[in-house]
């Protein structure tokens, strides 16, 4: 299958809002594939390629300067091929070797085709062919039931592979697809809610539990075999070696929990998000340990609990997991949540998770019978910049770069402003039309990427918190930034400041 199909087809997603629209244009493109091209191209499709890491970045992807190809030659699997160059990429020279493998493939593709590979290898592709969009199109491309590919998807925990066995397989092979210890399923997701009061009138009677600032863990133990998996399920097995004999120690010959894991200061408090996820890379820190808490039991000894209700997988995590379950109760008392959830802030965590009692785990689903209430944090920043979008953005400006005040110059200059990191998310079509209508006017200097002002507009953005990073010069970046609306009535000098925003790191 040509590249050009895919790009064709995903211009055609996003351009429409329905639903329905969206499916049937994936099913047609499903239909005309290759089985061996369908892991590929549903990796590609939600802008998450089955290689995983790529080690590529927006600035290696920007810095090329290359001629494209006038035609449309590029295949599916010439695209998969250099992804797999890409990443096993590694040891000294890689990175000229990545410049090259990039630069090959971006001249091979026309200027059409590497918007959507460049998006696509970054993880910005906005089409709306999110999982669950893709899980129908399978169903109707393969003709079986949308309930059978959906959880042959949550099983296995991987959208191509569920394709190849809908597409190519019989009903019997996919109502195979079971859970296996070993194999990691995607985790289920929460809803959101203001207060835990709110949660409670979604769920009724509840498990209420910490919501920690950590890092999402899967764990599997066949014996003394113990494999941990990301929320991504990347196998980090080799790098939490204390998760490993945690998981050992417990009772059982066979388990798959769900958790947390974050690393404790000398006061036991949570240290950073960062932190934590430094433990996942290359770069293994024995120093900083991380532990463990799980809050939910998939299988023991033989047994699937995911069909389960929650009250019946929380008595066997009580009994297998003992001192490393998340800290919680169980309510329908909105005051005990309420105080519950004082308590995980005043410890330093995000707020509280609220679990329907009696729900079964849908794993890769976010319905509302999970419920997560962490207080939103608000700042006024000011834009720095704006990229132009893609797909049905395309010819609007839409990703914002944000600055904070640096009212002391301890990163730069004296009252100036401090990258601190960029967002799309909130973003109304009336917004997008005003942003591109306004920000030529503080234009001063334009790339074919972005548009860069003066700082003058002020923007109120609400983060989930702020994270160490390298990338930006103040040393931190935003944590899921979306935008509230613009502050007209605000200058750039009452933007709030990068010192403000890093007092928001722990530890």
């Amino acid at each position: 299958m040509k590249l050009a199909e895919l790009t064709e087809t995903a211009d055609e997603v996003t351009a429409t809002s329905s639903r329905l629209s969206k499916i049937a244009a994936l099913a047609r493109l499903l239909e005309r594939a290759a089985p061996e091209e369908l892991p590929a191209l549903t990796g590609l499709l939600l802008a998450s390629p089955r290689q995983g890491r790529l080690g590529v970045g927006w600035r290696g992807l920007s810095a090329l300067k290359v001629e494209h190809a006038d035609e449309q030659t590029l295949t599916i699997t010439d695209v998969d091929d250099a992804l797999d160059a890409l990443a096993h990429a590694s040891g000294t020279g890689s990175a000229a070797q990545r410049t090259g493998l990039l630069h090959d493939l971006a001249s091979r593709a026309t200027p059409d085709e590497w918007d959507f590979l460049a998006r696509a290898m970054l993880g910005e592709l906005r089409t709306g062919a999110l999982g669950g969009v893709l899980l129908d199109a399978i169903a109707k491309a393969s003709g079986r039931a949308a309930a059978s590919v959906r959880r042959a998807a949550m099983l296995s925990g991987d959208l191509g592979e569920t394709a190849v066995i809908a597409l190519t397989g019989t009903e019997d092979d996919l109502d195979a697809v079971g859970l296996r210890v070993g194999r990691p399923v995607l985790p289920m997701l929460a809803a959101t809610a203001a207060t835990p009061t709110a949660a409670l009138e979604i769920t009724g009677r509840a498990s209420v539990e910490y919501k920690l600032d950590g890092a999402r863990i899967q764990v599997h133990r066949h014996g003394d075999e113990v494999g941990v998996y990301t929320r991504s399920l990347a196998d980090i097995t080799h790098r939490v070696p204390e998760i490993v004999e945690v998981v050992r120690g417990l009772p059982g010959h066979d388990l798959i929990l769900d958790g947390e894991t974050l690393s404790l200061d000398e006061d036991g408090g949570p240290r950073p998000f960062q932190q934590t996820m430094s433990r996942f890379g290359a770069d293994v820190s024995r120093a900083l340990v991380l532990r463990p808490w799980f809050f939910d039991l998939l299988h023991v000894d033989g047994r699937d609990l995911i069909d389960e209700p929650l009250s019946t997988r929380l008595e066997e995590l009580e009994r297998v997991a003992g001192e490393w379950r998340m800290p919680g109760i169980v309510t329908d008392d909105a005051d005990a949540a309420e105080q519950l959830s004082r308590e995980a802030l005043a410890a330093g965590h995000e707020g509280v998770l609220v679990k329907a009692i009696d729900s079964p785990y849908a794993a890769g689903r976010r319905g509302k019978s999970w419920v997560k209430v962490k207080p939103v944090l608000t700042y006024d920043l000011v834009v720095l910049a704006a990229e132009w979008g893609s797909g049905r953005r395309r010819g609007w400006l839409s990703n914002l770069h944000l600055g904070a005040l640096d009212p002391t110059g301890e990163f730069g200059e004296p009252g100036g402003f401090v990258m601190v990191g960029k967002t799309f998310k909130g973003l109304t079509d009336e917004l997008l039309r005003w942003q591109t209508e306004t920000f030529p006017a503080y234009e001063t200097e334009r790339t074919p990427y972005a548009v860069h002002l003066r700082p003058a507009l002020v923007v109120e953005i609400a983060i989930d918190g702020v994270q160490n990073s390298p990338r930006y010069p103040g040393g931190i970046a935003l944590r899921f930034a979306r935008v509230k609306g613009y502050r007209p009535d605000k200058t750039p000098a009452e933007a709030d400041t990068i010192q403000t925003l890093r007092a928001l790191l722990r530890g």
